[in-house]
């Protein structure tokens, strides 16, 4: 074999002296190559100079600036009068920089033993999140002049720490008066930053979180600071650069008396407390509980809500600057934090006879001058079914008391008759095809039952009329609670029409119904149905002028004619003034140019526990401007637990009428808030100074009916 023929390099490129030189190709080459490289230096140093050079500067700034906020004070909440019931005091406020905590960890313990504190606490508020990782960390609120002071003259032996003024809520009627309406602040939450994006918040707001101060959150948080602060590269704070002074905010002017307020909710406290040492003795002795209960005063003719009180009741001072685990968890197993008036369910018992006589009325199924045989027990048609020989169930009574008698239907109002309203909710179901499958239901609902009210307060509960739709309803929400879906008899029928069954109410929807009867007009024929307003209107405080202002909201009417409003009124006029009346006994004595017309209500619960106690009352007719309702859960008859409530406090109406009704009056500038009440009148019935007697409980703290019934 041969062996192959290498490659020859030479042979394919040719040597220097064969090929023709090009020297001006190759500097061409270079000299493009060194044109462009200095082309793109050039951009690129454009860019960084020109384009982007603001940018750039911005952020060396940004690494030498830091923008803090300063809290704004919140506005202040007035009653109608002018007088403070929530206010601001200026607090001093120790703050210790994250890095130089994380730099020189000795100033921790330092800090700790300046404000009374241990290291742990101290550090625990460093490594809080809840607050900038730029700003400062408040490590202690409410410091003394004194510490201010010390830290002030040795502030070089203190890097990192400083001192602002921020303010805290203060409450100049006392922690405990209208808390459940005032509401309180807290700290603000990751979903509530998260629904408010670029409104000023941060994750170290304070916000409120209940009553007036939830409701009104916009108009009362002001517009907080800002503090330009210059740092080192550190982070630590060098100096300040400028500062915008934050806003106050908004006061809220309410439409509550704050006489009124607590004349209601020592009523209340004081019949819980009565009710349960009081045995009843009609159902075996036993205490009621009177777990709650809640009062409401409204003018029927707008909608204010003068007055507004729930139990139990606890002290707004324990939220400021952040309420224990312990009370806090001792305030929900209480239920002190509910607020009854607007979140409590309560059966409506005979209260709820509102509706059922307003549709039997109008719609011609009773008329005003045919009267009914109350013999004290009902028995109810087709019952038993056919088939079934137990009769359980079929035969319904009167409340304990009851003498019966015949009645039309003023009378039946008056004396609160449970079989002539037994006998109308027999008579509608057997006319469906005349009067439709609900008709009280429809009419309870008109007047706002078992409907939100919107009331300006968070967290109105809604109650519901029971049915048949209804119970299947709860039913498929609560199957063991609920085990009857979509049952419906005539027994469930009666039983509804006088509020019993499944139907619950919430007060705040039952004072609205009874304030649109209280305010029918002859000229429209109707009651006119208003969103209840515990706000009247928003002010700014530097200016005094009106930022907004709280109009009377009409939500619905109900028709009524002439003929059947009368008949009615008479009905509920006849329990106040007429001796049979069930709500005779607690007003004796009150003034009789003052006609008030009511409605006792007493509503059964579950076997072993007392009835809901209800009492509604307005006046003074034919132009009513006070409604008053009370309602007291599981402490007995509505005469005798919910109507001495209801005196006492129209007792406080009557001699301070001019107060309690008076023009709202606006804050300004000129004249400003005052942290003290106006002079007030005694209750009327209280004993002059002169008198003596022994006696040191007003008329209206009767516990036991004079009167037949009570229901």
């Amino acid at each position: 074999m041969r062996p192959r023929k290498g490659v020859n390099v030479a042979s394919i490129v040719g040597s220097p002296e064969e090929e023709v030189s090009r020297p001006n190709l190759r500097l061409r080459v270079v000299g493009a190559v060194v044109l462009v490289l200095f082309g793109v230096l050039v951009l690129r140093l454009w860019t960084l100079q020109v384009v982007e050079g603001k940018s750039y500067a911005a952020a060396v700034t940004r690494n030498q600036v830091r923008v803090v906020s300063i809290p704004a004070p919140r506005g202040a909440i007035v009653d109608r009068n002018g007088t403070m019931l929530v206010s601001n005091q200026p607090q001093q406020e120790i703050l210790l920089s994250r890095a130089e905590a994380a730099q020189n960890p000795t100033i921790v313990g330092m800090v700790a033993a300046l404000v009374g504190q241990t290291p742990q606490q101290v550090q625990a508020a460093v490594n809080n999140n809840r607050y900038s990782p730029y700003e400062p960390v408040p490590v202690a609120t409410g410091v003394s002049d004194a510490t201010v002071q010390f830290l002030q003259t040795h502030q070089s032996e203190y890097p990192g720490v400083s001192v602002q003024t921020v303010t805290q809520r203060t409450y100049p009627q006392g922690g405990s008066t209208a808390t459940h309406l005032l509401g309180y602040l807290g700290n603000i939450s990751q979903s509530y930053l998260a629904a408010h994006p670029n409104q000023g918040y941060t994750q170290g707001s304070q916000v409120g979180v209940s009553g007036i101060e939830a409701q009104y959150e916009p108009y009362l948080r002001g517009v907080d600071g800002r503090q330009a602060l210059s740092v080192d590269a550190q982070g630590t704070v060098v100096g300040t650069l400028s500062t915008t002074a934050p806003k106050v905010g908004d006061t809220v002017v309410l439409n509550i008396d704050t006489g009124l307020q607590q004349v209601a909710e020592a009523a209340l406290a004081n019949q819980i407390a009565v009710d349960r040492k009081t045995p009843d003795v009609a159902n075996g002795g036993i205490l009621p509980k009177a777990p709650n209960g809640a009062v409401i005063v409204m003018d029927p003719q707008n909608g204010q809500v003068l007055a507004l009180a729930s139990y139990p009741n606890f002290d707004l001072n324990e939220w400021v600057g952040g309420i224990s685990q312990a009370n806090f968890s001792a305030l929900q197993q209480s239920g002190a934090e509910n607020n009854y008036a607007i979140e409590g369910l309560y059966t409506p018992g005979s209260t709820f006879k509102l509706a059922t006589a307003t549709v039997a009325l109008q719609s011609g199924l009773w008329p005003v001058g045919k009267y009914f045989n109350d013999t004290g027990t009902f028995h109810i048609a087709g019952c038993p079914a056919p088939g079934v020989s137990n009769d359980t169930g079929c035969v319904l009574h009167d409340a304990p008391g009851d003498v019966g008698g015949y009645y039309n239907i003023s009378d039946a109002l008056t004396v609160s008759s449970d079989a002539f309203f037994y006998n109308l909710g027999q008579l509608f179901w057997q006319n469906q095809s005349q009067y439709g499958v609900t008709p009280i239901q429809d009419q309870a609902t008109a007047y706002g039952m078992g409907t939100i009210t919107g009331i300006d307060l968070p967290g109105e509960s809604q109650g519901w009329i029971d049915s048949k739709a209804t119970r299947a309803r709860l039913h498929a929400q609560a199957p063991k609670a609920f085990p009857y879906p979509a049952q419906w008899f005539t027994g469930d029928n009666v039983e509804m029409a006088f509020g019993q069954g499944e139907t619950v109410i919430t007060p705040i929807e039952m004072a609205d119904a009874y304030s649109t009867f209280a305010n029918w007009s002859p000229t429209t024929q109707s009651g006119t149905r208003y969103a209840p307003e515990v706000a009247n209107e928003i002010v700014d405080p530097l200016t005094g002028k009106a930022v907004k202002t709280i109009a009377p909201k009409v939500t619905g009417h109900v028709a009524i004619s002439p003929t059947n409003y009368q008949a009615m009124l008479a009905g509920f006029e006849g329990v106040i003034a007429n001796p049979s009346g069930t709500g005779y006994g607690a007003f004796q004595g009150f003034p009789s140019n003052w006609n008030l017309a009511g409605k006792t209500g007493t509503a059964s619960n579950q076997k072993g526990e007392e009835p809901n106690s209800w009492f509604v009352a307005f006046g003074p007719n034919p132009n009513p401007q006070y409604l008053v309702l009370a309602v007291i859960a599981q402490a007995g008859y509505g005469a005798d637990a919910a109507a001495p409530v209801v005196r006492t406090i129209y007792n406080y109406i009557y001699s301070n009428q001019n107060q309690v009704a008076g023009a709202v009056t606006t804050p300004t500038p000129a004249n400003p808030p005052s942290a003290t009440t106006p002079a007030t009148n005694p209750p009327f019935g209280t004993p002059s100074a002169t008198t003596t007697t022994t006696t040191t409980a007003p008329a209206s703290t009767t516990t036991t009916s004079t009167t037949p019934g009570g229901g």
